[in-house]
């Protein structure tokens, strides 16, 4: 199947992709912004009005919102209709996804339930089990919770120890041990349980009711941020789940559990999206009000350095965000044409066609997230760090994304982990290239002939995804199997294979952008596509040097520290003059209008 597909996953990197094959957040149609309007609408109703009762955690209140996301129809976007969904793609259930993003704690109850806590049901159930619980979870009459850490297994996921024993009478399986960090476990009413059937290696799931006998529960965790979020440990002592809630195959959960957790991680991608626009909202209104020394805080150069970066990460972010978001939908589309396959099964390969991608979302846009928010507090100042102002809930409410769907650390080491195996496994074509470009190095040259705007930006990023395949040739070759211990190496390339992605992505957008918007817009999607693109040549060029000198390929040092000064060469950019004019349109409107 792999073959058929447009672009597989990791393919970016040796692959040209055109402008026209991308999708592109301009591209939305009535439906799904209607669909965007009404999350809006809700947020403005439900969520923003009563954000100080929800992080006091007043009881029944979140799963009262919750309750009335799913009676407008909010929780079943991406459930088929059979099950009382509306079908809608995963490019649109990422765009609720976004705009949910914005609502702060509700953002994350919102969004375990409809990713974690219902898409293996949706995914791998049969049809007695989707009928049973997926339409209770579509329509908002039950929640959902996805129960997979414990105490000793965080990242490490299948280390966990919780236990499953088929009853003597074959009815039931008996369920002993104990999650934590549960989100929603305060209230959610199906649960997907991760345990081991009697001493099997490989995790396998559940479809837990959780008013069953045997489960208790722990208070609410005390946490930094997301603070209305409910976090419970959940304990089963001698569970009866009956042998029909044996959710996909006997051993296949830990499958489960990583294909959930590369759509939760590009979910993730999607969902702070939201939170940022939102950020930058409230950072250009407070700059268009707060005087100092006579004038307008957002006259400074200083302020609008400030807000132009935040645009910047926030518009790169979505340009890749989106990108992926279609190949998902279009890998989907071309898997569930083959006979007899399931159509949940096909979406979860999909995802997992596209895990290395999701990990460099879930990473970039989790980071860029944290910079705007930061900056945020400091556009503020004083009262940014007052717990009055919406800059002290966003800056902590940030924080645990670089941690949910599994740490940026382990992430990184995915990125890079998950490219180099496709390769090795003849996926993609990864090292006939990488050994391409290295046969090149004694020739290479720093000439640099301008050929028009995007033939030259796509020369640069060419340049930029060159220098991820010498490193990624040079590691292989001088580590082998070692190569997963090398966790600095990975983490270095895995930094450039991010902003590879990111600058293609939004060079691709623009160049898609072109008739679509009036010159003066057009002009500034340009000032953030130069601006972006000339730091990440000399982030690159960081990253790429940390790795050459961890590698220590006698052999190749020197050819390599050549070939990263030519390849990270990009012409100049007025930097100062490009933000200023990003920022002028930030503070002409009042707020984000990219």
């Amino acid at each position: 199947m792999e073959k058929d597909l447009t672009i597989k996953g990791g393919e970016f990197l040796i692959k040209k992709t055109e402008a026209n094959k991308i999708f592109i957040p301009e591209e939305f149609d009535e439906e799904q912004q209607m669909i965007a309007q009404s999350c809006d609408d809700f947020l403005e109703t439900e969520v923003y009005p009563n954000l100080e009762r929800i992080d006091s955690q007043e009881e029944g209140l979140m799963e009262e919102i919750v309750k009335k996301a799913g009676e407008l129809g909010l929780l079943g976007i991406s459930v088929s209709e059979e099950y009382d969904g509306f079908g809608q793609s995963f490019v649109t259930s990422m765009l609720a996804s976004e705009r949910m993003g914005a609502g702060n704690s509700f953002a994350v109850a919102y969004s375990a339930h409809t990713g974690i806590g219902s898409c293996p049901i949706a995914y791998y159930g049969d049809h007695e089990q989707k009928q049973k619980y997926l339409t209770k979870l579509a329509t908002g009459e039950w929640t959902g919770a996805y129960c997979l850490t414990e105490p000793g297994s965080g990242s490490d996921a299948n280390s966990g120890k919780t236990k499953a024993v088929l009853s003597e009478d074959g009815k039931y399986y008996i369920l002993n041990g104990q999650k934590m960090w549960i989100t929603n476990g305060g209230f959610a009413d199906v649960q997907t349980v991760f345990a081991k059937i009697d001493n099997d290696r490989v995790f396998s799931a559940f479809i837990v009711e959780s008013n069953w006998d045997g489960i208790t529960f722990n208070p609410e965790e005390k946490k930094m941020g997301i603070k209305g979020s409910s976090t419970r440990q959940i304990f089963y002592n001698d569970v009866k789940v009956p042998v029909e809630n044996l959710l996909g195959k006997r051993g296949e959960g830990f499958r489960i559990a990583l294909n959930i957790l590369h759509m939760g991680r590009i979910k993730l991608g999607g969902n702070v999206l939201g939170a940022a626009k939102r950020s930058i909202d409230q950072s250009v209104n407070y700059s268009n009000e707060r005087k100092q020394f006579g004038q307008l805080i957002s006259n400074f150069g200083a302020i609008k350095h400030k807000l132009a970066q935040q645009a910047i990460k926030t518009f790169t972010s979505e340009s890749a965000v989106y990108r992926v978001s279609k190949d998902i939908d279009d890998a989907y589309d071309l898997y569930k044409q083959v006979e007899g396959c399931d159509q949940g099964r096909a979406l979860m390969d999909a995802f997992g066609q596209f895990g290395s991608e999701a990990a460099i979302m879930k990473v970039f846009a989790s980071e860029a997230l944290d910079y705007v928010v930061d900056e945020g507090v400091q556009i503020m100042g004083g009262m940014g760090f007052s717990a009055e102002m919406p800059a002290y809930r966003n800056y902590r409410d940030s924080r645990i994304n670089r941690i949910f769907e599994g740490t940026n650390e382990i992430n990184r080491i995915l990125v890079t982990d998950t490219i180099i195996k496709r390769g090795q496994k003849n996926h993609i074509a990864l090292f006939e290239r990488a050994k391409e470009v290295v046969a090149g190095l004694d020739q290479l040259t720093d000439k640099f002939e301008s050929k028009g705007y995007f033939e030259d930006k796509a020369f640069i990023v060419e340049n930029f995804k060159n220098i991820a395949l010498i490193l990624m040739e040079t590691a292989v070759n001088k580590f082998d199997r070692k190569l997963v211990h090398e966790q600095e190496v990975l983490n270095s390339i895995a930094d450039i294979l991010m902003n590879v992605y990111v600058a293609e992505s939004t060079m691709l957008r623009v160049q898609k952008l072109e008739s679509f918007k009036p010159s003066e817009m057009y002009s500034l999607y340009k000032d953030m596509l130069d601006v972006y693109v000339f730091e990440a040549a000399a982030v690159i060029y960081k990253h790429a040097i940390d790795a050459i000198y961890s590698i220590e390929d006698e052999a190749m040092t020197e050819k390599l520290l050549k070939a990263v000064q030519i390849y990270t060469k990009v012409p100049g950019v007025n930097t100062k003059d490009a933000r200023r004019r990003v920022a002028d349109k930030l503070i002409e409107e009042n707020k984000y209008c990219f």
